[in-house]
């Protein structure tokens, strides 16, 4: 069968976890899903050959959330990610790690200071420069992540 939707339903795996959305004739999720796991991390969005990929919404059982791109299962691209304390990384991701340009805010809505932006390594900062643009593009993602899964 090709790699297109082939149906939509319903299943509950054996531990607990729960999906309904889009499948592809191999009994993969592809396409649009929504995805809750026994601790009760969530997640709505995009599938492609059972992994998280495109666009989506994922929230955590303590409160955290990413907002943005994925890849075969990983944040990957430009997003938003909120820690549950309310700091936040607006930029990109690599891999499910904080990689690349970006700027992080604290939950009193101050950068830090000197500013925390530019770019980071394995979720370090190593470099200070801005980047407004990057900062948008992970916003508009991240509105555009929140829209589709809603």
């Amino acid at each position: 069968m090709g790699e297109g939707v082939a149906k939509n339903g319903a299943y509950k795996y054996e531990d607990g976890t729960k999906y309904i959305g889009d499948w592809n004739g191999r009994g993969m999720k592809h396409g649009g899903g929504s995805l809750v796991l026994p601790d009760g991390t969530r997640y709505d969005g995009g599938f492609q050959n059972g992994l998280c990929s495109g666009l989506g919404v994922i929230i955590f059982p303590d409160g955290a959330k990413y907002e943005g791109e994925f890849m075969q299962g990983w944040f990957h691209g430009h997003g938003v990610f909120w820690r549950a304390d309310g700091m936040k990384f607006e930029g990109e991701f690599r891999g499910g790690r904080i990689w690349g340009l970006g700027l992080v805010t604290y939950a009193d809505g101050s950068h830090g200071f000197p500013r925390n932006e530019g770019f980071f390594q394995d979720c370090r900062l190593v470099r200070r420069r801005r980047c407004p643009e990057i900062v948008h593009k992970a916003q508009k993602v991240s509105m555009m992540a929140r829209a589709q899964c809603s």
